[in-house]
């Protein structure tokens, strides 16, 4: 846009403006540079931070602590096997022939079983003693996220800050631009000279021909020209409508008339006004005020 007013003329109605919304294209990437750079130390490098480092160590001590549960059950189930397998050795032994080979072999099947439940015991003892040393790790790594959440829930409130104040910068910047560009003439035309001669040199009789039936308003005419003599300016019989006032407007001159947002005003537009331009008034008071900042109402 700057380079663009450069070529077709930094002192054009049209150059004028591509300057001032390339002005404030330059603060809008400079509000965005800075919000980006905000929520990447207050929020997202404490969060990547967490993710590749605690949470991947957290998320490892738990798979670990859910293996050592898997060879605890193992044990257990292998300890119960054992018993009874023991207890069907001691209890059911072969009495069936009388030959003592067959006493001899039951009891050795019984002693077998007994050293295999000895050995099961000894397994399980291991098993519990990890998991249970697993869990103790496990859960203290867990009662450690509480202070973590506490840590990344204010970088989360910081980072709606953030970019709360980006998106109320923007709307300040383009509210200003609109401001700016609110006071231009409605038609640009390729000189810096006026459009038309000021209303003040023109003939009453020609004044009259151009605005049959209407108020003067010379002083509606672009800056540079007469100045408005509100007292002069009356609402015609009719025309006149409500309007609200979408953004609050702070008047550049005695012409203008201030803005609240959301507050109810009566609009009317005047025979060879700038259509961009209507009269408002709020009680007793009057002024030119931006179409662009009203929604007019029926």
């Amino acid at each position: 846009m700057a380079e663009a007013a450069s070529e077709l003329g930094p002192t054009t109605p049209y150059g004028k403006t591509l300057i001032k919304v390339a002005e404030a294209e330059k603060r809008l990437g400079a509000a965005e540079r800075d919000f980006i750079h905000t929520a990447s130390i207050n929020f997202l490098t404490p969060l990547r931070t967490f993710l590749e480092g605690d949470w991947k160590m957290i998320s490892k001590e738990r798979r670990l602590l859910h293996n050592r549960r898997l060879d605890l059950d193992a044990c257990k189930a292998r300890l119960k096997k054992a018993k009874a397998a023991e207890a069907k050795a001691t209890t059911v032994p072969d009495f069936q022939e009388t030959r003592p080979r067959n006493y001899i072999l039951s009891a050795s099947a019984s002693a077998l079983w007994t050293d295999e439940v000895d050995k099961a015991e000894q397994e399980l003892r291991v098993a519990q003693t990890e998991f249970d040393r697993q869990a103790e790790v496990t859960r203290l790594l867990l009662e450690g996220i509480s202070s973590t959440h506490v840590n990344h829930l204010r970088c989360l409130h910081e980072f709606v800050e953030s970019q709360t104040t980006y998106y109320a910068q923007c709307y300040r910047h383009m509210l200003d631009l609109q401001k700016q560009l609110g006071r231009f003439p409605g038609t640009f035309v390729g000189t810096t000279e006026p459009a038309s001669p000021p209303l003040s040199s023109t003939s009453p009789t020609t004044a009259a021909a151009t605005m049959p039936g209407g108020p003067s308003v010379a002083s509606l005419a672009p800056p540079g020209e007469a100045a408005l003599c509100l007292e002069e300016v009356a609402p015609p019989a009719s025309g006149t409508r409500k309007a609200r006032v979408l953004y609050d407007y702070e008047a550049a001159d005695s012409s203008e008339l201030a803005l609240l947002a959301d507050e109810l005003i009566t609009v009317y537009s005047l025979p060879g006004m700038d259509p961009d331009w209507l009269i408002g008034e709020r009680g007793n008071k009057k002024g030119k005020v931006p179409v662009t900042y009203l929604e007019l109402l029926s």
